[in-house]
């Protein structure tokens, strides 16, 4: 297990400080990998496989250069309300926009992860969370925006945040999850792997 020489290396493939906070906590040691990967996704797909697919897609464009004792870990988290898919907003009017939405309301955050292994093993899953937000009027929503400038945030929004603080009510499941890394399914993965021990 831990001893092993044949553990492999773990590379996280996410510019997230969050996901790199979150592995960091689990005690797990990681190379930072960075690159350009379009984040489009076929409409057709249903809410919980959009994560899982760009999760997966990330993951296939380091797989050329993955050395046989290398595991590369991407991850994607969207917000859904009702049957909407909401980006990471492209400036702050439509960041307020998107929150004048979720506000007094229900979502759900899913995150996809891929777990692509050197040696051709490849696992992705993600986990479904349910956020509820109270009601927010539009100065809280402006301010907001406006002091964090949550543009890198899928749904306008970061639950770690002065707005998960003041407007998160209820979670259903993980708030790993909602902060971008389902960290229970992940350590779990990187046990049946063989990438980690205790």
């Amino acid at each position: 297990m831990a001893d092993s020489p044949t553990v492999p290396r773990l590379i996280l493939a996410s510019n997230s400080p969050r996901r790199r906070q979150l592995l960091s906590e689990l005690g797990l040691s990681y190379e930072i990998r960075l690159r350009e990967v379009d984040e489009s996704f076929p409409p057709h797909l249903a809410r919980a496989e959009v994560a899982e697919y760009l999760a997966a897609h990330k993951a296939a464009a380091y797989a050329p250069d993955l050395a046989p004792q290398e595991l590369v870990i991407t991850a994607d988290t969207i917000v859904c309300l009702d049957e909407d898919v909401l980006n990471k907003p492209t400036d702050e009017a439509e960041a307020v926009q998107m929150l004048l939405r979720l506000q007094g309301r229900a979502h759900d955050v899913y995150t996809g992860v891929c777990l692509l292994h050197g040696d051709g093993r490849q696992v992705v899953f993600s986990d479904q969370t349910r956020v509820h937000f109270r009601p927010l009027t539009v100065a809280e929503i402006e301010h907001y925006v406006r002091q964090y400038r949550p543009l890198d945030k899928a749904g306008a929004y970061g639950a770690q945040d002065w707005i998960g603080m003041v407007a998160v009510t209820r979670l259903e499941g993980s708030y790993f999850n909602v902060m971008g890394l389902p960290v229970h399914r992940v350590w779990e993965e990187l046990v049946k792997l063989g990438a980690v021990g205790v």
